[in-house]
């Protein structure tokens, strides 16, 4: 059994009803969602003139391989109503493969651990929520002691269960 973790977001329609069905079809498609975070607010990344995005993390568990579960959770989003017109552009679902197992890939669709999840506290905060001692893999450090150092400056805002 493999063991992902996962990062979901959006700030398109309603995003609490919109986080809370990717959560339900990756379980359903892609692997038993083990562990999630609460839901945390950010301003937008990249493209900042846009509503804000709330995200969470995941921790799964599945027997997909890493390219076989980057293909289910892009038909998730696709289901889900996501369309990719802009980088950094608004999106009603965002479904990101931080890490997977220990594994270090790189292949032309999929690069694992995330390239730039040392770089982004909306990703870091609520991993370090449910896995703060997990280690990167490349980095070779954990999760808290990268969003300790993590150079973006953007609020992260954890929402009241």
């Amino acid at each position: 059994m493999n063991k992902a973790y996962l990062l979901i977001g959006g700030n398109v329609g309603n995003r609490q009803q919109n986080l809370h069905q990717a959560v339900k079809a990756i379980d359903e498609r892609c692997g038993s969602v083990r562990q999630q975070s609460a839901l945390y607010e950010t301003a937008a990344w990249g493209k900042t003139d846009q509503q804000a995005f709330l995200n969470q993390a995941l921790r799964i568990e599945t027997h997909f391989s890493a390219p076989e579960l980057l293909h289910h959770v892009l038909e998730v989003e696709t289901s889900l109503g996501r369309v990719r017109d802009e980088r950094y552009g608004p999106r009603i679902i965002d479904i990101d493969i931080i890490f997977f197992n220990n594994d270090i890939i790189d292949l032309p669709s999929l690069t694992i651990p995330h390239p730039e999840v040392q770089n982004r506290r909306f990703a870091l905060a609520p991993l370090e929520e449910i896995a703060p001692q997990l280690m990167h893999p490349v980095l070779h450090k954990s999760i808290h002691q990268l969003l300790l150092e993590c150079p973006d400056t953007l609020e992260v805002q954890r929402l009241k269960d």
